[in-house]
């Protein structure tokens, strides 16, 4: 391990002989730094937090505080970062409450870009970004692949499909559809999310099927529950997914 003499390491806290520890860092009691972890400089991590294999956090972040919700009362509650994801320069990921799971976790290969904030109990799930300044309430679920603009703000509860993509500036109160564009104050579907779906490699009939159950629910003149039900019929399993999530979640209206 490399730790830079100016970093405090608490003695109970476990840090990997491949991760480094960079100058004026605290590493608090309960905090697991797996192999690659870096925590570039003035980076804090309270306990119980684990970082994951290759993880880099980079200055002024906050990881593992404590979470800022009124019934907690100081229990070792944690937070879990996957492998190989990014924070940015003062983002904080705050640890769960006893209310859920007792723990916040983002998935492996994500980016969270400056000033990002992960409330207490929200799960993020892999290959996601998050760019400059979101804000993620508690309890928030985002699927994996899900990319965030600037800005967004996200209450608690919400959930996010796979690789839906919500515009900068979007204010969300209800859940967003997988595949989806959203965008707005307050957010509404926009359109079917054809360039992230291509750069996550869904083949053409994926993406054609997906665009058809989109003209169904979105764009033919009746209640999205009756398009979604003129759907029931279609065997693509994405297709189904959808139909599934909107079903199972009160969900951003559509375009007007």
């Amino acid at each position: 391990m490399k730790i830079h003499p100016t970093a405090i390491v608490d003695a109970r806290a476990e840090v990997a002989s491949s991760a480094v520890v960079g100058p004026w860092c605290l590493v608090g009691p309960g905090v697991v730094l797996a192999d690659g972890v870096e925590l570039r400089s003035n980076v804090v991590v309270e306990g119980p937090t684990r970082l994951a294999r290759g993880v880099v956090v980079h200055p002024f972040a906050v990881l593992g505080a404590a979470p800022q919700d009124r019934t907690y009362e100081g229990e070792p509650t944690e937070l879990e970062v996957g492998e190989e994801t990014v924070v940015r320069e003062h983002a904080t990921l705050h640890r769960g409450t006893r209310k859920d799971r007792g723990r916040t976790s983002v998935g492996a290969r994500c980016l969270l870009m400056v000033g990002v904030h992960v409330a207490h109990d929200a799960v993020v799930g892999d290959g996601c970004t998050i760019a400059n300044a979101c804000q993620l309430a508690g309890h928030v679920v985002l699927e994996d692949g899900v990319v965030l603009g600037g800005d967004v703000a996200l209450a608690p509860f919400v959930r996010i499909g796979e690789a839906a993509f919500v515009a900068a500036g979007a204010r969300v109160e209800h859940a967003v559809p997988p595949f989806h564009i959203a965008q707005g104050d307050r957010a509404r579907v926009r359109a079917l999310n054809v360039v992230g779906l291509e750069r996550r490699s869904f083949d053409r009939d994926a993406i054609e099927a997906l665009a058809r159950a989109h003209r169904a629910i979105y764009r033919s003149g009746v209640a999205s529950s009756i398009g979604v039900t003129s759907l029931d019929a279609d065997p693509h399993p994405r297709v189904r997914q959808l139909c599934d999530f909107l079903r199972a979640y009160t969900t951003v209206p559509g375009p007007r």
